[in-house]
């Protein structure tokens, strides 16, 4: 009877959750609810929430060339070999090899991911990763993706692959990031090969066809008896549903130093397979926002006080909730360390 009583109380909160990027079906009883998904809930959140990005887009498209905007509609992302003119990629890797900073790691499976916020701090140690942030070109491109004109958050970020034995990183999974579009953008540092966990994504599965719906509100339907991640609105692929949905075969993303790729990771991707132990550095812009806000501005973090604060504010609370108990953060502190630095056993 309490919890019965503690559900209803929450309805409220639930509700108001339809109109943000809330996206677990655990975690809220009207988003996970089996009778109003089968009505369409979900499917209805996606349409609209793909339809009010497009309107966006449409105020931001000035920001990208004509040729990455066709590029976008048509794959779900855009991607620009040989980015920064040489001399400024040169200095961006060499200040990155350089950095001694306070990072934070999170393990998956057998992947250890690490990033190094460039906040404040770093940005002024680092004047050609700052020059590089600042661009024009990068600001535009990441914003037209991620549909608002708002502050990215930006990291030096490193994937080790196949740490130790334990099970596969579920990254290189097929899955959506969410029900909405959002943006997730790589520099890659380094040429990148084939087999050693690129970034994949499937062209043209950023779009909401007639038979995505049905797959998002086939999903929805059973979140309940899906696996953790999806239940938590990160919905994994199974065998058959690309050809069911008509869309090919996913991209690998093998590419050389100095290769900017911008992806709207409400299409299918995933971190690639490596065949051996491995390890990835990128400069990693990542920006979500509230899908169905109607305007494309109105960023609080722009103001100077907050401006690449995202990152450590984001980790400070993290520590501040497992400190009450209220749940372990998978961000665990490395200490100060280089983007380069090999991983330390046991977790911290």
């Amino acid at each position: 009877m309490a919890v019965t009583g503690v559900r209803w109380l929450l309805v409220p909160l639930w509700a108001a959750q339809i109109f943000t990027s809330a996206k677990s079906f655990c975690d809220n009883g009207i988003l996970g609810s089996e009778r109003l998904n089968r009505k369409g809930l979900h499917a209805w959140r996606c349409a609209l929430a793909q339809r009010m990005a497009d309107r966006r887009r449409l105020r931001l498209q000035d920001r990208v060339a004509p040729e990455d905007r066709a590029a976008f509609a048509r794959d779900g992302f855009v991607l620009k070999r040989d980015f920064l003119p040489p001399s400024l990629f040169r200095r961006v890797r060499a200040e990155v090899e350089a950095y001694v900073a306070p990072a934070r790691e999170m393990k998956q499976g057998d992947a250890v991911t690490r990033r190094i916020a460039l906040d404040p701090d770093a940005l002024a140690a680092m004047p050609a990763c700052a020059e590089m942030v600042r661009l024009p070109e990068f600001q535009g491109l990441i914003r037209y993706v991620a549909s608002f004109d708002v502050e990215p958050i930006v990291y030096v970020q490193t994937v080790f692959a196949q740490v130790d034995d334990a099970a596969t990183d579920p990254q290189t999974s097929l899955h959506a990031d969410c029900f909405h579009p959002s943006l997730k953008a790589w520099l890659f540092l380094q040429d990148v090969a084939e087999d050693a966990g690129p970034f994949v994504y499937v062209p043209g599965s950023h779009r909401h066809t007639t038979r995505r719906l049905a797959w998002e509100k086939r999903m929805s339907v059973e979140a309940s008896r899906l696996d953790r991640l999806s239940a938590r609105g990160s919905f994994r692929l199974k065998a058959g549903d690309l050809k069911r949905m008509r869309l090919p075969e996913p991209q690998k993303f093998a590419v050389s130093a100095n290769t900017l790729v911008a992806a709207d990771t409400s299409g299918f991707h995933a971190r690639g397979a490596s065949a051996r132990p491995s390890v990835r550095i990128e400069i990693w812009a990542y920006a979500r926002r509230n899908p169905f806000l109607p305007f494309v501005g109105v960023d609080p973090w722009a103001l100077a006080p907050l401006k690449h604060r995202q990152a450590p504010l984001f980790w400070g609370a993290l520590d501040v909730l497992e400190r009450f108990g209220l749940g372990r953060s998978p961000w665990r502190k490395a200490g100060r360390i280089t983007a380069a630095t090999p991983v330390a056993t046991g977790e911290g």
